[in-house]
């Protein structure tokens, strides 16, 4: 690996946790949870909130920051809700440490208010693309209920943890204008995402280079200054193969470890092995 890294940075971990999988209803081109496109993956309602506690434990030993609570699905509804926040109680009773992120689609003030009262610290719902292009992708939801979700978050006080996915189909002008709006909500993490493609789903391809991908990076960072991680998550290794580490020469400071919602990631050792190598701090927080 020749990447030419800066040695001073603090590197932030963060894990996900699927807890329910495969069974949402909408229609997103690019993501292989719908039940539309039929894609071979583990499908269930509810992970025994036992085995969530035990990956939130192996996350931290991981060195994970932070820990996210994922739903298939469109959004919170009350059997959601409820489960999501019995799973938040159970991990924060082990007092790991951990920051509790849930990622569970829109959300109102209220429902968003009794996810922070279960011990959630921050809520992700990511903006996926541009206003303009979001129909191309999805038409069983707006990307204003996305955005209306957001400034929820920001309501209620919950940390705000947004971003997108690259290589839909997506031109140059509609990229930075998803990272305007992202910039406009000010969230303190920003995940960016790019297309991992399936043979069940309609995208059959992305649409993204990897030249094009590190330099969306510092976009991203130039465009949204104030966010404490620009964090690199699904299509990681995929995308940036040996070079993946570069992303931290390119103005990220975080990335997703282990596996992500319905594929395989780099194992969370190897990663850390490679980044203690190459001489990074990784850096943990306490919520």
């Amino acid at each position: 690996m020749n990447a030419k890294i800066n040695q001073t940075k603090d590197i932030f971990l963060c894990a996900i946790c699927n807890i329910e999988s495969g069974t949402c209803n909408e229609d997103c081109k690019f993501c292989t949870q719908s039940v539309k496109y039929k894609a071979d993956i583990q499908r269930y309602k509810q992970k025994e909130i036992e085995q969530i506690v035990e990956e939130a434990k192996m996350a931290r030993k991981n060195s994970a920051n932070g820990f996210c609570l994922v739903t298939a699905g469109k959004g919170l509804t009350d059997k959601r809700l409820a489960f999501v926040c019995e799973a938040a109680r159970a991990v924060k009773k082990e007092n790991l440490g951990l920051i509790l992120i849930a990622c569970n689609g829109t959300a109102s003030v209220e429902q968003l208010e009794k996810l922070k009262e279960a011990g959630v610290d921050a809520y992700n719902h990511n903006l996926e693309t541009s206003r303009d292009f979001y129909p191309e992708i999805v038409t069983t939801h707006s990307w204003d209920e996305r955005y209306q979700t957001c400034k929820n978050v920001k309501e209620v006080g919950l940390r705000l943890v947004c971003g997108g996915i690259f290589g839909l189909g997506e031109t140059q002008e509609q990229r930075v204008s998803m990272l305007e709006s992202i910039a406009s909500l000010e969230p303190m993490n920003v995940p960016l995402n790019f297309f991992i493609p399936n043979k069940a789903l309609p995208i059959e391809a992305s649409t993204i280079k990897r030249e094009e991908a590190f330099k969306l990076i510092t976009l991203a960072r130039k465009m949204i200054p104030n966010a404490k991680k620009i964090m690199i998550a699904g299509g990681r290794e995929l995308m940036f193969g040996d070079e993946q580490y570069k992303i931290f020469d390119k103005g990220a400071n975080a990335f997703v470890i282990g596996n992500y919602l319905t594929t395989e990631g780099k194992s969370a050792q190897e990663d850390i092995y490679e980044l203690e190598k190459l001489g990074f701090k990784i850096k943990r927080e306490r919520s």
